[in-house]
């Protein structure tokens, strides 16, 4: 399968339309309400930027699912640790970023290494929430793959809590969605939440 923006609807997804004049306009416009002179040399191209930057955050990247029949009969966890992601906050349209860890039991199919930080940029480049974006990640490997079992943890710094409000500098965010045997077994839920412990700091 290919995820591809372009495709309209893709596992909860619409197909994102970016009007640049519109965007570049209304960022003139904020400017202008919170008292910036737009007229400055220094802000002359900020507006443009400002698209730019949020048609990059919000355009998710096709990519082709790749994946192989498990002929080993492979049966234990496969987990990758430490992805690295980030997010806008749909609330505040405040960056989020952490890191991801996802696990599966495979059952007739594996999948390609890579494919798992490329299903999770492709979730991330969107308004989203943490939650929603655990669980899509999670619902997407349990319908490709159809494993045995899945499991997703995210752990993120929202800078709408860091840089405002409470302004709780480094405070992490942990979500998890457990499919399958990762969520009923209670060995292989020990194990997989076990290896997503130890993150990236740790080592």
């Amino acid at each position: 399968m290919t995820l591809n923006a372009t495709n309209g609807r893709v596992n909860g997804n619409h197909q994102r339309r970016i009007d640049y004049g519109a965007v570049e306009r209304a960022a003139a416009d904020l400017l202008r309400a919170l008292g910036a002179d737009v007229d400055a040399d220094a802000l002359e191209e900020t507006p443009r930027r400002v698209a730019d930057a949020y048609a990059e955050l919000l355009t998710p990247q096709a990519f082709r699912a790749t994946t192989f029949p498990n002929d080993d009969g492979y049966d234990e966890l496969i987990v990758a640790r430490s992805i690295p992601f980030h997010s806008l906050c749909m609330h505040h349209l405040l960056p989020f970023h952490g890191i991801a860890h996802i696990g599966y039991l495979p059952g007739d199919r594996i999948i390609g290494l890579s494919k798992l930080g490329r299903v999770v940029e492709y979730f991330s480049r969107d308004l989203q929430i943490q939650e929603r974006l655990t669980t899509q990640v999670a619902g997407w490997l349990q319908r490709e793959l159809e494993p045995k079992g899945v499991g997703v943890v995210l752990e993120a710094e929202h800078l709408c809590m860091s840089l405002r409000g409470v302004q709780k500098l480094g405070a992490k965010t942990v979500t998890s969605a457990l499919r399958g045997a990762v969520r009923d077994d209670g060995r292989t839920r020990q194990e997989f939440l076990a290896l997503t412990t130890r993150t990236s700091h740790d080592q």
